[in-house]
């Protein structure tokens, strides 16, 4: 270690100092900081041989060099800064010397906003609008060229240098870029606002650089910057405050497991186990159980933690206590640069698992109420409860991960909906048996419920463009325990475009977010006249729009449904002495004051109400109102529920 002065450091007029070309000093990361902040500060430094340079901080008092750590590659130097609580925010300058010559580069120290610490975030109360930017909508043309916004927007002090993006936009290409971008999500907020959706999950934005399919942004290319076809960060921090205008929070995807092959790191790592490197080429083995599997194998479990996701995507190696501390800066820094509301963290249990833990702790040290989901895939129960925080876990493993996915639900709902002539454990049972598990979660209302995300097929298509149907999955996902997350369009049915059989043929363009679309999706007079187009059936749009908002609406003013207690029934029939499922399923969520019973009739006749089956909890008749219609209920023997349909009635409690 080459050590740094201390303390209050003065020096060389800055004034006096001449700028560092960029050559000298590459890049600095995080791109700026905060007064007040928690988490230590470790800067990230690229430059031709820095690695054996002396660096000072001057510009003010309160602001010093702790300490510098020369990285494998000549190219690199890890620098220490304190700030100190009487720091005052403004320019700040890096002094980089080689004994002979000294150089400045400039860094921004910024005024921590009050109260940022406290900030909330998601909770059971919210509705999460999941979007992807490149297929939701487009507000401007040539999205393929480089961003022409302030370069220095992004709390830098010095310019970023717009690489070119191979990736070009051809719609005709479902793999290819679309061109929907920033401006164009700011510019249709008002439609996520009123569907009753109250919080917003856009997958990743930072540039994705890679020369095929791009367009999702799971193999970065920068942590630190929007990728340009999108827009720039000032604009991602004016498309968080515009949704915050509308009542909405913003969660930002996030991946730490791994980048692109395209990220700039990858010429020159600072350390040669920056990332994971096998020869030959190791695959992950997608075994989250060797985690927590007493019989698990050494190699096993390397190969889980260690492999790559793919081949263009590289495996961050987080036992460097490098690459964790960067990791651990760059969420907190986004989430104080843009005021963000939560976390999404793409594939959790592929990451190191003890430093993952270390990883949640830091950002929640910095933000106590911060909510994190974490995409924890398994069809397996104790599997999934293992990673959320509190789980008494027998090997003592604590992720301190606040939230998981409900991958099991998620399984059990489609495909219940999708049966019809059901032995005793399928069809609606499914749901029933996964919920009559809740006891191996430590915490239900830290649940994120849905059917559907863009790693899936289009739930439209699972259930068989069947709009009622569909209405089944909108009314669970409204009224189950959880926070629950709506995948875009699934308001409106839409399905994977025809002739294509890749994932990006499922995550289609919103209609109506381009000039010159078929249908308008966006406006009720576009829904009102949608219908078959080129691509797609929008006849039932429409309806089911409205059937969606009417029940994501009243779920955002319900706190029964945010908090309440469930009490769920399954109903049987007997046919020649076997025992089948009815295909129905019910349930109360409830509180001390308040209920709403659910009847999930999923079957293809008409269903009549024995309230007797339901007196344990409240004895017939009940009075109450039908929270889609508005109108008035009474919950009696032989209230009969259509078929493909779902009862919800809200009342107070006797």
């Amino acid at each position: 270690m080459a050590a740094g002065l201390t303390g209050c450091q003065t020096g060389p007029d800055p004034s006096r100092v001449a700028d560092a070309t960029r050559e000298e000093v590459t890049r600095v990361e995080p791109l700026s900081w905060w007064t007040g902040m928690q988490t230590p500060l470790q800067l990230l430094v690229q430059g031709k041989d820095i690695g054996a340079k002396d660096v000072k901080i001057a510009g003010g008092k309160g602001v010093s060099v702790t300490g510098t750590h020369p990285a494998a590659s000549p190219d690199y130097l890890f620098v220490d800064v304190e700030v100190d609580a009487g720091a005052k925010p403004g320019t700040y300058y890096l002094l980089v010397s080689d004994g002979k010559q000294m150089v400045k580069y400039p860094y921004l120290i910024r005024e921590r906003e009050k109260g940022s610490a406290d900030r909330g975030s998601f909770t059971t109360a919210d509705m999460v609008y999941l979007i992807m930017p490149d297929r939701f909508a487009s507000a401007r043309s040539g999205n393929d060229a480089k961003w022409d916004g302030d370069a220095y927007a992004d709390g830098s002090a010095v310019a970023w240098t717009v690489p070119e993006t191979p990736d070009k936009v051809d719609r005709n290409d479902p793999v290819a870029r679309h061109g929907g971008d920033l401006q164009g999500i700011i510019d249709h907020l008002d439609y996520i606002a009123d569907l009753g959706a109250t919080a917003l999950w856009c997958t990743p934005l930072l540039l994705d650089n890679q020369p095929q399919e791009s367009y999702h942004g799971y193999a970065c290319a920068d942590y630190y910057h929007i990728d340009p076809r999108f827009g720039d960060n000032a604009l991602y921090r004016k498309m968080v405050d515009e949704a915050h205008a509308k009542g909405l929070k913003v969660i930002m995807d996030i991946v730490t497991n791994h980048c692109g092959t395209a990220h700039w790191w990858m010429e020159e790592p600072p350390f040669p186990d920056w990332y994971h490197v096998s020869d030959p080429y190791m695959q992950m083995n997608a075994l989250f159980s060797v985690y927590m599997d007493p019989h698990a194998s050494v190699k096993d479990r390397d190969r889980q933690q260690s492999g790559w996701f793919v081949p263009s995507m590289p495996d961050m190696n987080l036992d460097n206590p490098y690459v964790l501390r960067y990791f651990q800066q760059w969420a907190v820094w986004w989430i104080e640069y843009a005021g963000l509301d939560g976390l999404r963290v793409d594939t959790y249990p592929y990451n190191e698992p003890e430093p993952m833990a270390e990883w949640c702790r830091a950002v929640r040290r910095e933000y106590p109420g911060m909510n994190i989901v974490g995409e924890c895939w398994d069809m397996n129960i104790p599997q999934v409860a293992y990673w959320q925080s509190g789980n008494p876990n027998r090997n003592g493993f604590d992720s301190h991960l606040p939230t998981i996915m409900d991958f099991p639900l998620q399984q059990a709902l489609l495909r219940a909906l999708t049966e019809d002539q059901v032995w005793w454990d399928e069809g609606m049972t499914r749901v029933y048996s996964v919920l009559a598990q809740d006891f191996a979660y430590h915490d239900l209302s830290r649940m994120m419920i849905f059917f559907a995300n863009h790693d899936h097929a289009r739930t439209g298509d699972v259930l068989r463009h069947d709009p009622a149907r569909m209405r089944l999955a909108l009314a669970l996902l409204a009224t189950l325990r959880g926070i629950p997350q709506l995948y875009y369009g699934d308001e409106m049915m839409f399905c994977e475009r025809p002739g294509f059989h890749h994932d990006g043929s499922k995550r289609i363009d919103f209609p109506g977010g381009w000039p010159g679309d078929e249908a308008d999706l966006f406006t009720e007079e576009g829904r009102a006249a949608a219908g078959y187009t080129s691509e797609a059936d929008y006849t039932a749009a429409a309806g089911l729009h409205d059937y969606a908002r009417a029940l994501f609406r009243w779920r955002k003013v319900t706190p029964v449904i945010h908090h309440g207690k469930t009490l769920h029934f399954l109903s049987r029939k007997n046919v020649d002495a076997v025992n089948y499922t009815d295909n129905t399923y019910s349930y109360f969520r409830y509180d001390d004051t308040d209920a709403v019973f659910v009847y999930i009739n999923n079957t293809d006749e008409d269903r009549a109400l024995d309230w007797t089956h339901y007196d344990e909890f409240v004895a017939g008749p009940v009075t109450g109102r039908d929270v889609v219609s508005g109108e008035p209920v009474t919950l009696e023997d032989g209230l009969v529920v259509e078929p493909r349909s779902a009862l919800i009635v809200e009342f107070k409690r006797p």
